[in-house]
């Protein structure tokens, strides 16, 4: 059967790869601890449940408006205005199935063959994918630890040439858990500004979860907002990642092309989602801010973990719920046939000996390192990285 060449120009997902295969050792009755999917382990807040259940009552079952209902875009300027003092009207706003879809539809309004997207290290795994996908040159930019994980505006400046279209990143940072401060952004903002035909994509979903201060945006820069595409959406903060509710907030054009774009592909997202979404955006936060409490505390309580294991190197996470350590002291080793050659052993090992699923770093573009969640509740932290440990403890 001949299948398209599109599907040789990206891979997989590492992070539904490696959720999948715990999942299938599960039904072989096995007890994996997940530390590999992006996923609050909470649920829904009442409040935004009770108003799907009302949506439902009220009959609000029919097609909706490719950008979203009305009142959900007001919602997202609202919401944009209490939290990030940042003005837009609903005309700037497209809601989607996921920021993930925020993103395709942003990456192919603006990517055409040959254009160079340049995208800090590490990133989300589908960034470059969906690059790829566009037809487009992914040029990764490589941070350090000793950088926090953050590009300096000299390595921008650097990365940037005449092919040069779009720079994407996000804050928090998932995998790293790396957060821009204001300052940072500003010393970023100066370089963009020489440069005014790069368009700066923003993915602004872990907004919520952070642990040294206020989020702060780079669409906050006047002279380079309408250059901005800031993506966000209901996943992380309000644990609702199974509802599937994206938006971007940008200028009327790039607004419009990803309309477009997305009014062929999926329209417009679940109408009860979309009723949700307003309670969530406009309603009470508290349920936010109480799953950020409880993230704080475990990743302290992971951070004391990983201080226990010889060789990881690990930066602390300002934001997100992931770790994300250097462990390539451990390649070389072995333990029986198990031969640790780079990060993916290194998942796999540890997915097949210790029973946890974690994340390799290739698949973030860092190839060093591998991604550990700490969105699971106590418990299960304490026993996966006693895990972890005992089975670390036995390469050599």
């Amino acid at each position: 059967m001949h299948l398209s060449t599109l599907l040789n120009r990206f891979n997989e997902p590492e992070t539904l790869k490696m959720a999948k295969l715990g999942r299938e050792l599960r039904a072989k009755g096995i007890d994996v601890i997940d530390l590999s999917l992006g996923e609050p382990d909470f649920d829904t807040p009442q409040h935004v449940k009770d108003a799907a259940i009302q949506a439902i009552r009220d009959n609000w079952s029919h097609y909706t408006p490719v950008a979203g209902f009305a009142d959900l875009r007001e919602a997202v300027c609202t919401k944009l205005k209490r939290d990030n003092n940042l003005t837009y009207l609903p005309e700037n706003i497209i809601t989607s199935t996921g920021a993930k879809q925020s993103l395709a539809n942003a990456i192919l309004a603006l990517v055409d063959e040959g254009d160079e997207v340049i995208i800090p290290t590490p990133f989300w795994v589908t960034y470059s994918e969906l690059v790829k996908i566009a037809r487009g040159k992914v040029v990764a930019v490589r941070t350090k630890v000793e950088d926090s994980f953050k590009i300096t505006p000299a390595q921008l400046e650097a990365a940037i040439t005449p092919a040069t279209r779009v720079f994407m990143f996000s804050s928090p940072c998932n995998p790293s858990g790396a957060v821009y401060s204001m300052q940072e952004l500003e010393g970023l903002a100066e370089v963009f500004k020489r440069y005014p035909n790069i368009i700066i994509l923003s993915d602004e979903i872990y907004e919520y979860i952070n642990f040294v201060g206020k989020h702060a945006s780079i669409a906050s820069f006047d002279d380079l907002k309408e250059r901005v595409v800031l993506i966000n959406g209901l996943s992380k903060g309000f644990a609702m990642t199974g509802w599937r509710l994206g938006y971007i907030a940008a200028s009327t054009s790039i607004a419009k092309a990803c309309e477009k774009i997305q009014g062929q592909f999926t329209s417009g997202t679940c109408s009860i989602t979309q009723k949700a979404a307003v309670a969530a955006l406009t309603g009470d936060l508290t349920p936010s801010m109480e799953m950020t409490a409880a993230f704080t505390q475990r990743r302290a309580r992971t951070l004391e973990w990983i201080q226990q294991i010889p060789g990881f190197k690990c930066f602390q996470p300002e934001g997100a719920f992931y770790v994300f350590p250097d462990v390539s002291a451990y390649y070389g080793k072995k333990a029986g046939d198990d031969v640790i050659n780079g990060a993916g052993d290194l998942s796999m090992y540890l997915l097949n000996t210790a029973h946890v699923s974690s994340v390799m770093g290739d698949a973030f573009g860092e190839p060093n390192c591998v991604r550990f969640s700490f969105a699971n509740n106590m418990e299960n932290i304490d026993k996966a990285w006693t895990r972890i440990q005992n089975a670390l403890a036995a390469l050599s």
